[in-house]
């Protein structure tokens, strides 16, 4: 895959990178995708190099937009490229698999950013504030037998995603937990998630944990 980033547009770490893996082997032929919080556009490409036949990215960055529809025509495949919050430019439209990378990490306050770099990686004091925002929409955005696949890091609390999709109706899991050692940013502010109770002290370590979120298909039953 040829994948380029545009100044200001965050490139993919190992939490896209381990998402990309598994979204290769959930992707059905002819399968229609929407990638939120796209960023680069490396999940999107992903989709659609791996036989979706409908792709839509979404991104509340210009740049990331911008770059998703360069990396699309780089790899010579069809990504429809939306400029929005979360699901709003997606109008009524339901997909057979989502997949989100949102910004998770923890930040001084509540307040997004609405511009700059931090627009990448900040979600509010918890880092759940888009997180949360995802997990109430998602379930209205599948087709019947449709999934979600999340990832993000064991400090934003993965039992509560994995409430909030099955309080949706979704069957919900953790399919992968990949321990590895904190990112600059967790590093960087380290003591105050510490005060906050979301780290442990002294922790050089997290998790990167991908969820899966299902939509009952027509005739299924409840776990």
């Amino acid at each position: 895959m040829r994948l380029m980033t545009l100044p200001g547009v965050f490139r993919p770490h190992s939490d896209s990178l381990l998402l990309a893996e598994h979204l290769r082997e959930a992707v059905e032929p002819g399968a229609s995708v929407a990638d939120v919080c796209t960023g680069s556009g490396v999940l999107a490409v992903t989709a659609a190099c791996s036989g979706a036949g409908t792709v839509v990215a979404i991104d509340v960055s210009r740049r990331a937009v911008l770059t998703t529809w360069i990396n699309a025509r780089l790899n010579r495949v069809s990504i429809r490229a939306r400029r929005g919050d979360l699901f709003a430019p997606l109008d009524g439209e339901r997909f057979d698999l989502i997949v989100s990378n949102p910004p998770y990490v923890p930040a001084a306050d509540d307040a997004l950013p609405t511009r700059g770099r931090a627009r990448a990686w900040d979600a509010g004091r918890d880092g759940r504030a888009l997180l949360d925002r995802i997990c109430a929409q998602v379930p209205a955005r599948l087709r019947p037998g449709g999934s979600v696949l999340l990832v993000h890091s064991s400090v934003c609390d993965a039992d509560r995603t994995v409430e909030m999709l099955s309080g949706g109706g979704l069957d919900a899991e953790v399919l992968v937990r990949s321990r590895g050692p904190l990112g600059p940013l967790l590093r960087d502010r380290s003591a105050t998630l510490e005060q906050r109770g979301l780290l442990s002290p002294d922790a050089r370590e997290e998790e990167l944990v991908l969820i899966r979120g299902r939509q009952l298909g027509f005739g299924e039953a409840e776990p």
